[in-house]
This record gives C-alpha cells, structure tokens and sequence, in this order.
C-alpha cells in the first residue's frame, strides 16, 4: 500500500512497515478494499498524517472510526466532506466551540481539513471502516498502529495537547507521558453522551489555546 503522508512522518511510518503486525495489516485491508465497499477511499486512509510536518505538532484528538455513510470519510476524525450533512457529533463540538469562545457562528461544511493543517492531528482509533457498518474493522490490528502512533508522539514531541472524549479515547491515554503533555478527557461528544451531561461545559477548547499559548506556540483557530 502507498502511503500519502507527510516526509516527516516516513520515520514512524518505516519502523512500523518493518513490523509483522502492520505487514499483516495491510494485507488485511487490501483485502477489504478488494472484496467490499470501505471507506475512506484508499488514497484518503493515512490522511491524518498528510496535513502537516510531524514538527509543527500541537494537538492530538482521538475519534473512533471513519463515518461509513457513502462519500462522508476524508481520513480526519469527526470530519466529513465538504457538501455532506454535519454529522450529530460535530454539531455538539461546534456548539460547544461556540459556547466557550462567546460566538455565534456555526460552520456550513464539517470538513476539519483547516483544523488538521493548524497541526491538529485527527486520529480514529481505527483508520477504516465498510461501508454502512460501524466498527467493522475492529478485528484489524489497527489499535496496535494508533497505540503505537501515541507513543511515538508522546516519546519525540514537545507540549502536546491530547483531547481524549469517551472511554475507547481514555484507554489511549496509558501511552501518553502527563509529564510532557496536558491530556484533556470528557465524556463524547454523541447526542448519547452530550445529552446525559458528559459534553457540553468541559472547555477543552479554551484550555488548550491557554496551555498552547503558555508554551509559546501559536493558539488553534477553531
């Protein structure tokens, strides 16, 4: 499989190539793409890592797994192509960015592309998905990669924010050094969770432009 990523992230990316877990990986999804309809489309999997130089890193956000709705997936966590409906979830996370900013102003488009390239990595636990079903590819070994994609971060970065929201996201947060980095949890952002109370207040946005700022690094235009 090609990768379309960033040059600054072949270095993982080789290390993790040499590996047989990810060797078996990649046959196993090459082996969907052939056999069933999946998305994101091929060339959009590794998308996440095509944004920006693995130096310009400021934040880390953990989805689940890609939107299986036909031409929703673009490779970014929470995100959707541009022309496609903003999903329940995004709509919370706008409505939260408003609440805390004191604006209003709701986006026409959920795609986060303009987020990614600020340095925000957005991440799904699991890279791909068939199509009308979630979480089908959860059998793959994809939590080894992203496991793995958080320590690297973790070990040869600086001054990380990592937004970890529901508990599949908490669990990544054992690879994560809390010294280096300030990890953020909450409940997810899904009607489910938000409408429960586990959402809406937890003024992560707010939070992470203070701890960017106080670290010297340029705050996020969300």
């Amino acid at each position: 499989m090609q990768f379309n990523i960033h040059a600054s992230w072949h270095s993982f990316f080789e290390t993790e190539s040499d590996q047989d877990y990810f060797k078996n990986l990649m046959v196993q999804v090459d082996e969907e793409y052939q056999n069933q309809v999946c998305f994101p489309p091929k060339k959009l999997i590794f998308n996440a890592f095509n944004q920006f130089a693995i130096t310009d890193l400021k934040v880390v956000i953990i989805g689940q797994d890609p939107y299986h709705g036909e031409g929703e997936a673009n490779g970014l966590c929470f995100s959707v192509n541009d022309g496609v409906a903003i999903p329940p979830s995004l709509k919370n996370i706008f409505t939260e960015i408003n609440t805390e900013f004191d604006r209003v102003f709701f986006p026409t488009s959920g795609n986060l592309e303009a987020w990614a390239q600020q340095g925000i990595l957005l991440l799904n636990a699991g890279l791909t998905v068939r199509k009308d079903l979630a979480n089908s590819h959860k059998h793959l070994k994809w939590n080894v990669f992203t496991d793995n994609v958080i320590h690297y971060i973790s070990e040869n970065c600086e001054n990380v924010v990592f937004l970890l929201w529901g508990s599949f996201a908490h669990k990544k947060g054992s690879k994560i050094d809390r010294e280096k980095h300030l990890v953020l949890e909450t409940g997810h952002p899904s009607p489910l969770s938000a409408n429960r109370g586990f959402w809406f207040g937890n003024n992560h946005f707010l939070k992470t432009n203070d701890y960017l700022k106080s670290v010297g690094k340029r705050e996020i235009e969300w």
